[in-house]
């Protein structure tokens, strides 16, 4: 039984941080996808920032260089650390898990992440 549970998420000026934490249970690092999206009032969720299932990264255009993903194995939960925030940033954020055979996924309850400008 896969279950995500988020943390972390809050409310910040513009130009700070947070980190989101997402601790999973009854997970396969290896070979499957996992990561963060998020949505926004209004919009679509979209992607900010995955493992592939080869172990590689891939952020989407609007955080790249500001958001890094990482992961930590010992304690089946992957990070995002999200610097230099603006209030377009503003979201519920979603870790999301994905098994490639079965194509099916996860998700996590939800974080707010609220950036006052």
């Amino acid at each position: 039984q896969v279950q995500l549970v988020e943390s972390g998420g809050g409310l910040v000026q513009s130009g700070g941080s947070l980190r989101l934490s997402c601790a999973a249970s009854g997970i396969m690092f290896s070979g499957n996808v996992m990561g963060w999206f998020r949505q926004a009032p209004g919009k679509e969720r979209e992607l900010v920032a995955i493992y592939t299932n080869v172990g590689t990264t891939k952020y989407a255009d609007s955080v790249q260089g500001r958001f890094t993903i990482s992961r930590d194995y010992a304690k089946n939960t992957w990070y995002l650390q999200m610097n230099s925030l603006k209030p377009e940033d503003t979201a519920v954020y979603y870790c999301h898990y994905r098994i490639i055979l079965y194509s099916r996924d996860y998700w996590g309850q939800g974080t707010q992440v609220t950036v006052s400008s």
